[in-house]
């Protein structure tokens, strides 16, 4: 009989102790893409894809170019000039697939330099906002704080949302437009 009052006694003074955490959510898409940084990472990374495209094409014209000679000079293939015409022609089709290799490559590693650097852009944003968001947790005394841009948060009702709190620490602008609420499951 003593178990089982200390058993419910335990659970009451559990339910209690569940009922005064604080709840709260944000959507950490609106804050990030709201941080002034974000526009100029955008900007960087869009300058560096049209940097790496001109250089691109510019490799596929000059493919292009070379593709219609070598089609030109076999146009002037002939009995009389078979072997050295032959002879070009075989050495303009090591250009070309030398070319397309080139091309692929370069391909290749402007994805790769293009990852790299939004990496290296977007991972200290994502770190100011995290640092940002723990910040405010802790200031208002928060037990959980769901993200509701992920969709890791399927059903909420009430708590309070954060997201302009989160803004005004980092210095952010509010504006008069508000999020759509999650949908609520």
């Amino acid at each position: 009989m003593n178990a089982f009052f200390v058993a419910a006694g335990l659970l009451f003074t559990a339910n209690i102790a569940n009922a005064q955490q604080k709840l709260a959510h944000l959507n950490s898409a609106m804050i990030i893409e709201a941080m002034p940084e974000v526009k100029k990472a955008k900007e960087t990374l869009e300058a560096l894809n049209k940097t790496k495209t001109a250089d691109i094409e510019k490799m596929i014209t000059e493919y292009q170019g070379k593709y219609q000679a070598a089609q030109a000079k076999e146009k002037t293939l002939s009995e009389a000039n078979k072997e050295v015409v032959g002879k070009e022609l075989q050495t303009m089709g090591a250009e070309l697939q030398d070319l397309e290799k080139r091309i692929t490559d370069a391909r290749t590693k402007a994805q790769q330099e293009m990852e790299a650097r939004n990496a290296e852009l977007f991972n200290p944003i994502q770190v100011r906002a995290d640092a940002a968001i723990k910040a405010v947790s802790k200031e208002k005394g928060f037990a959980y704080v769901f993200d509701t841009a992920n969709q890791a948060l399927v059903y909420w009702d009430g708590g309070e949302d954060i997201t302009n709190l989160v803004k005004t620490k980092l210095g952010i602008p509010l504006t008069a437009a508000a999020p759509a609420p999650a949908p609520k499951k």
